[in-house]
């Protein structure tokens, strides 16, 4: 599809998908959810990609859904737009690559849920995060559900239940973010992250990666079941004997490019 407001930039293994409506603070119209879910398909496609980085032009990371086309619409439209919402979530949640969250800013209600959503997320000092539906008469409901998966039930209920903006420390402190660091040093931080994860064989980490949300959610015996057949067929795999070959060589493994 035509992009118009989300850029898609390559710089080797990492790939950055920027939310670009600067001047609306990057809020989500129902077009920048369909650019933002192609453009996660468009690169989880592409085997040289090993990491995405999900970032916000402007001043913003983003303030959630714009409310400029919500005003005036039946149900039915609500339907089709969070349909596409929950759709977005899923491809991000099936995309090989791990994905960064480089936040600055505000990352408010359906914003907030793109940074939970994220594999990891980085944030300046000046980042604000927030479910804010409530001060406008709707309830964060789809933001929840990433939400409370990161930070627990009573803070995400704290959050859903004030609508009250948290710092970046206190985001760190409840585990929405990775780390906080300043202003100047976010490029730095987010393109380390991203360089380090993308030093290792990608089809590991994209094992990794979809291993661990399928056992997060099950009980601690099953979990085990599942991650030890994953563990075991990542042992027997090319990578996996390249990778004991190497150490025990001492040399740098050689990866195979992602399947």
């Amino acid at each position: 599809m035509d992009f118009e407001q989300v850029d898609l930039h390559i710089d080797g293994p990492v790939a950055r998908i920027v939310l670009d409506r600067p001047e609306r603070l990057n809020a989500l119209s129902a077009r920048m959810i369909d650019e933002l879910t192609a453009g996660f398909e468009t690169m989880s496609s592409r085997s040289s990609i090993r990491v995405l980085v999900l970032e916000g032009a402007g001043t913003a990371f983003s303030v959630g859904h714009d409310l400029t086309d919500m005003v005036g619409e039946e149900e039915a439209y609500f339907q089709k737009l969070f349909a596409a919402s929950t759709r977005l979530m899923r491809t991000m949640r099936e995309t090989p690559q791990p994905i960064i969250a480089k936040v600055h800013g505000v990352a408010a209600a359906a914003g907030c849920q793109l940074v939970a959503a994220c594999d990891l997320a980085v944030a300046s000092e000046d980042a604000r995060f927030g479910t804010t539906g409530l001060k406008v008469g709707l309830f964060c409901s789809t933001p929840m559900v990433p939400l409370a998966r990161a930070i627990g039930r009573k803070r995400a209920l704290e959050m859903l239940l004030t609508g009250e903006l948290i710092d970046a420390a206190t985001a760190a402190t409840w585990g929405l973010v990775n780390r906080v660091v300043t202003a100047d040093a976010l490029e730095q931080a987010v393109g380390e992250l991203a360089a380090a994860i993308a030093g290792f064989a990608p089809s590991v980490v994209s094992l990794g990666k979809q291993a661990f949300y399928a056992q997060a959610e099950l009980d601690e015996m099953d979990a085990y079941d599942l991650t030890r057949d994953v563990m075991a067929a990542n042992a027997a795999d090319p990578d996996g004997q390249e990778g004991f070959a190497a150490f025990l060589e001492k040399r740098t493994p050689v990866w195979r490019p992602r399947g």
